[in-house]
């Protein structure tokens, strides 16, 4: 007897966070502490408590608001713990468990209350200098979480193609990214135009929205397009991240002059007017004070 092929159900309300850096000193941390491996603890800094409270009222006032009631999907792009990168001096720990840990303490509540909607949890992998080649430590961690396998059985997978109501995402963790903010939509929205070209080339349906992670800033761009003869658009959203200004960042050009950005995004399908249209929630911290 053929086994029954399982779906996911459909919702018209995707939650998108990204680059949420679990382990690093300037990424997200739960207030409280975490244990260590050999049985220290460490405590968050002032900084990092501040940025819980943005995810805390993201998901608990962003997110409510805007899914009003309904069930919700949610997919992590990727780079959720922050491995070693660079040989930096940031992290928490060099131990993959401690990473895993906080990661853990930090996502399983989102990806609980996920499910408990009526939605699913998907993750994405992210970037090898952060979670491991080929995303090995983002595959094990999405496998802890209970992210959706794909049908090569990935619980961390390299994208997805994603229904938000009848609508199309792609979703995926890497964009080019620029060291000059007068190019920042450049490689967006050619990231963009090169869906549909790829879509006709092969015959297949274009997206209706892409969603990428990496850069740690928000951008949205758009396209105009037209659906059964109708007035439409294709839009590209590129999501803010968890994580504060690293070493790396304060010496590259387009970051070390820019405030972090901390936030998120809510994808939603109206079926009263047949829009999809994205809500982002982005905060950020004063730059230092004259002296």
């Amino acid at each position: 007897m053929a086994k029954k092929k399982t779906t996911t159900k459909r919702v018209n309300n995707v939650v998108l966070v990204s680059d949420t850096h679990c382990g690093c000193r300037l990424g997200l941390c739960p207030p409280d502490g975490i244990h260590l491996d050999d049985g220290g603890t460490y405590q968050p800094s002032a900084f990092q408590r501040k940025v819980w409270s943005y995810w805390t009222e993201f998901w608990n006032v962003h997110v409510p608001s805007v899914t009003r009631g309904e069930p919700f999907d949610v997919v992590h792009c990727g780079d959720a713990m922050d491995g070693v990168p660079h040989r930096g001096k940031t992290p928490i720990s060099h131990n993959w468990a401690d990473q895993q840990n906080i990661a853990i303490e930090c996502l399983l509540p989102v990806a609980d209350n996920c499910r408990a909607s009526g939605g699913t949890f998907f993750h994405i992998r992210g970037t090898e200098a952060h979670v491991g080649k080929s995303g090995e430590r983002e595959e094990l961690l999405a496998r802890a979480l209970g992210a959706k396998r794909n049908k090569h059985h990935q619980h961390a997978r390299y994208d997805v193609w994603k229904r938000c109501g009848p609508k199309l995402l792609h979703i995926l963790h890497h964009i080019g990214t620029t060291g000059s903010q007068a190019y920042e939509a450049t490689a967006v929205h050619k990231e963009l135009t090169e869906s549909f070209v790829e879509a006709a080339r092969w015959h297949e349906q274009p997206p209706d929205m892409i969603i990428r992670g990496h850069r740690h800033r928000y951008l949205l761009t758009e396209i105009a397009t037209s659906r059964k003869g109708e007035t439409a658009q294709a839009n590209a959203v590129v999501l803010p991240s968890w994580q504060g200004k690293t070493p790396f960042v304060w010496k590259i050009p387009g970051g070390r002059l820019a405030p972090p950005q901390f936030g998120g995004a809510v994808v939603r399908y109206s079926t009263d007017s047949g829009e999809l249209y994205v809500r982002p929630k982005v905060w950020t911290v004063q730059r230092s004070e004259p002296e």
